[in-house]
């Protein structure tokens, strides 16, 4: 058994892989450095390149373990949505969430900016591809269950709209610095939500 098998060493890379997660949400790959990381995790520099082979191999792991996070929450807030008919504004709100943060969590323009951005750059890392598509599979059909016990059901290509109208709505708030993403998603969306189902 290496130092690295250790419940000792676990323990030690799992904190590095938790402090460079917290930097990808903050401030975005830039961010991840080791330095940064290991002061973050409040372990040696050294510790930083003897659990991960690169500082890519330490940014991947940050991605999966901020990935697998979101997806628990997400999971989890169906897992207490209770099956009952809900307003147009109610499930704009859902949806808005899971792909943007919990409002209550404060998703600012910042918070909202990091996670597009990491989402693009993702897109550079084609060792992550496999992972991300995974992953965005299983929040697809966690929404789809939120629309389905919202009295809304939804397939497939009908919710990849949605999700495309609030990514485009996102995008370009984000470029017209003035205006609030969140905000600016939401009024598209309830828009089409409210075309899609009138009786809502």
């Amino acid at each position: 058994m290496t130092s690295a098998t250790t419940p000792k060493g676990e323990r030690r890379r799992q904190a590095l892989v938790q402090a460079a997660a917290e930097l990808l949400i903050e401030g975005g790959f830039d961010t991840v450095r080791h330095r940064a990381v290991a002061e973050r995790a409040g372990v040696p520099l050294a510790s930083t390149t003897y659990y991960f082979s690169s500082l890519e191999d330490l940014q991947a792991e940050a991605v999966k373990y901020t990935a697998h996070t979101e997806l628990a929450a997400a999971n989890q807030r169906i897992e207490d949505l209770a099956e009952r008919k809900r307003s147009v504004d109610t499930v704009v709100e859902l949806m808005l969430d899971l792909l943007l943060g919990p409002a209550a969590a404060g998703s600012s323009t910042e918070l909202i900016l990091v996670r597009y951005e990491r989402l693009v750059t993702t897109g550079r890392r084609p060792a992550l591809a496999p992972l991300i598509r995974e992953l965005g599979r299983k929040l697809d059909d966690v929404l789809i269950e939120v629309f389905a016990r919202s009295g809304m059901p939804i397939e497939s290509a009908g919710l990849a709209r949605l999700i495309a109208l609030v990514d485009g709505a996102v995008v370009n708030a984000l470029i017209d610095i003035t205006s609030d993403p969140r905000q600016a998603a939401s009024e598209m969306l309830r828009a089409e939500l409210a075309r899609l189902y009138p009786d809502s």
